[in-house]
């Protein structure tokens, strides 16, 4: 089987300004990404890089001037991998999110990785000298079948073993359950094993609205023919009914576990160990709406 098309390209800056409500800058050490979600929002942005490969199966690596004076951004949040993952498998060889963490080492920048690997295992003893930094895993289910059908990053246990030792060695963690699935993600079977190992739980509903709607559509007539009716009344009539209900079952459920519920906002502080927080954290638009600045510096 070919693998990916990489290509090595140079950039001025890998660090940009960010409108997103989680951070004050986003960096993105790779443009493109070989996990090959087949739900993966940032895929428009295949239009920007001028690869006719199909998306996931092309990767630019980027290179860099040395950050200058990276104690400016002391206190503020930078967002690691907001389009791409910053571990994909290629990390390992190329190093360019451990580059851009030794490049920021000593600055008092916080930090935030959203991955979906367990590679980020091997900077954790980095990590840990970033103020408040916080790493969160994509798990939207635990049927590895569903999973491997989805993409082809590592399996749900090792996503959930990297959450556990980084959560033990004193790493902020957050599980975002994302995207979910109507009528196959159990948000609350991911709630039970996660509540435990993380910080912060988000949630974020499937948006059918770019250009893998095709895709994640023939996937559920031909695996899930039972859910087009509901797929249907959701993505082509804009029914909110579903959310609105699993909003109100998720809500409740919080409660019976003693667990704070919030929407659109995470933003509450509180002690390391105390229970994680749920957030509801509908802002799917907003990351589209800034993910080709924060994808090309």
């Amino acid at each position: 089987m070919k693998g990916p098309i990489i290509r090595e390209i140079d950039t001025s800056n890998v660090i940009v300004k960010s409108n997103l409500p989680v951070c004050d800058y986003s960096a993105n050490p790779y443009t493109g990404c070989t996990h090959g979600c087949m739900y993966c929002y940032a895929s428009f942005m295949k239009r920007f890089t001028g690869h006719t490969e199909p998306w996931g199966e092309f990767l630019d690596v980027k290179h860099w001037n040395p950050i200058k004076h990276p104690e400016r951004y002391s206190g503020k949040e930078i967002f690691i991998g907001s389009v791409t993952d910053p571990y994909n498998p290629e990390e390992e060889c190329f190093e360019r999110t451990r580059t851009l963490l030794e490049e920021l080492r000593g600055s008092g920048a916080r930090i935030s990785i959203a991955t979906k690997s367990d590679l980020v295992l091997r900077d954790i003893e980095m990590i840990k000298e970033f103020p408040e930094a916080r790493v969160s895993w994509s798990i939207n289910t635990l049927d590895e079948s569903f999973r491997s059908d989805m993409d082809k990053a590592v399996s749900i246990e090792r996503r959930l073993e990297s959450m556990r030792i980084f959560h033990e060695s004193g790493i902020r963690t957050t599980c975002f359950i994302s995207p979910i699935f109507p009528g196959i993600t159990d948000a609350k079977a991911i709630i039970l094993r996660t509540k435990d190992i993380s910080n912060l739980i988000w949630l974020e509903n499937l948006n059918l609205r770019g250009s893998f709607r095709t895709s994640v559509m023939r996937y559920i007539r031909e695996k899930r023919p039972e859910l087009v009716p509901l797929y249907e009344d959701i993505y082509s009539h804009g029914s909110k009914s579903y959310w609105i209900d699993l909003d109100s079952e998720l809500r409740a459920f919080a409660a019976e576990l003693g667990l704070d519920y919030v929407t659109n906002d995470d933003s509450m502080k509180r002690p390391f160990d105390a229970p994680p927080i749920i957030v509801n954290y509908f802002y799917h638009e907003m990351i589209k709406k800034n993910a080709r600045r924060d994808g090309h510096a």
